[in-house]
């Protein structure tokens, strides 16, 4: 299945091939700041684009796809694509929003060796990098066990990884392993409120909400989403999610 919409990268050359990293980004209750802020939100959404693609540019990530205020990019290395999502999140913890709105990323990650077709990448890694966005909170980086294998010995400063539990993604046939990036500097920091029993919880708690909420969910990150995996999901014959 193609992993970005037909046209939307022309350099075909510049997609990472082997090892690649995945990264999704999508604003939590992004919804919800449209109705507080108005025409403003315009500018959050302006201030929060440049702010992911200056950081994951830098670091070599490759913009394969937007939708709204969801990303996706490829980066050739799992420790850039880290480092990169760490300075994201820190950024918009930093960063002052219009109507002093809280703007809260939530950050998927998953590294694999995905086949480069003649539309983009196929196979189940995207839809891994999908779907731990998905599962994320808010100001919050999920990570793969393949991804924290990687970047385990070469973490950013102040960042530490939390094992989250294994987690039945959506689509995928075995639980998966995820674990947490905890980064120092951002508004949210699961280790000191929590404990990793804590965060643990967390996560099961933020599951159960997600599901009971799905109709509900911000489209963007569903949207762009769908273009990577809708039509592997037809092949593989797993099960569509619902849009809200």
């Amino acid at each position: 299945m193609p992993a970005r919409r037909p046209g939307t990268n022309p350099h075909r050359a510049a997609l990472p091939g082997g090892t690649v990293t995945f990264a999704f980004t999508d604003i939590e209750s992004s919804t919800d700041l449209v109705r507080r802020l108005g025409d403003r939100y315009g500018e959050v959404l302006a201030q929060h684009r440049r702010i992911v693609r200056r950081a994951f540019c830098a670091a070599r990530g490759i913009e394969i796809d937007r939708q709204g205020d969801a990303f996706f990019f490829a980066f050739p290395r799992a420790r850039d694509a880290v480092g990169a999502a760490v300075e994201v999140q820190r950024a918009h913890a930093l960063a002052e929003w219009p109507g002093d709105a809280r703007v809260q990323l939530r950050i998927g990650l998953h590294t694999g060796e995905p086949i480069v077709g003649a539309e983009g990448y196929l196979g189940l890694d995207v839809v891994r990098a999908a779907r731990l966005c998905r599962l994320a909170r808010g100001g919050h980086i999920l990570v793969s066990e393949t991804t924290r294998v990687l970047v385990r010995s070469a973490l950013p400063d102040g960042v530490s990884v939390v094992a989250a539990g294994e987690r039945q993604l959506k689509g995928i046939d075995n639980p998966e392993r995820v674990y947490e990036l905890a980064v120092d500097g951002s508004d949210d920091r699961p280790l000191e409120r929590f404990g990793q029993a804590g965060l643990r919880f967390a996560a099961r708690l933020g599951e159960h909400v997600t599901d009971s909420l799905q109709d509900a969910k911000d489209a963007s990150l569903e949207h762009l989403a769908a273009r990577a995996v809708a039509s592997l999901e037809d092949r593989l014959h797993l099960p569509h999610r619902t849009s809200g």
